[in-house]
């Protein structure tokens, strides 16, 4: 059984009184909104649909597989570096750049990615010629 865990702070924040009215007639607001801000930082698993939890047939068969391709070509060098299942795992030194990655941004390897310039805006590292499609795709909304 999944161990719940323990949520210790508590968060406000205004909102719209049409919002309010929403959230009010929710069964678990804390919940739906707990769920929303987590979509905003990621995206949900096709494996588990979200619930951190897959069936045993499925484990058994993707473990393998997901194991065995965890390698990705830098998008500069084109040297394949690891693919960590996730951040916990990546050496302090490596986070930003693995970070990136996991959050949809272009994969580099150690040594390519600090020579890249970093976007003053999301402090991604993008390549010059690249600057003007990663803020359309990336920045567009904040304007």
């Amino acid at each position: 059984m999944a161990k719940k865990s323990q949520k210790t702070r508590i968060v406000a924040f205004k909102v719209e009184a049409d919002l309010a009215q929403f959230l009010d007639k929710l069964k678990n607001k804390s919940e739906f909104i707990r769920k929303a801000i987590l979509a905003q930082f990621s995206m949900e698993c096709p494996l588990c649909s979200g619930s951190g939890v897959v069936a045993r047939g499925l484990h058994e068969h993707y473990k393998p597989i997901i194991e065995s391709q965890n390698q990705r070509p830098c998008e500069r060098c084109q040297k394949l570096g690891t693919i960590p299942l996730s951040i916990e795992s990546v050496p302090k030194e490596d986070q930003g750049r693995i970070e990136q990655f996991f959050r949809g941004g272009p994969f580099f390897c150690a040594e390519c990615y600090p020579e890249i310039p970093e976007c003053e805006d999301c402090n991604w590292h993008i390549p010059y010629e690249e600057t003007a499609d990663h803020f359309r795709k990336v920045h567009s909304h904040n304007h």
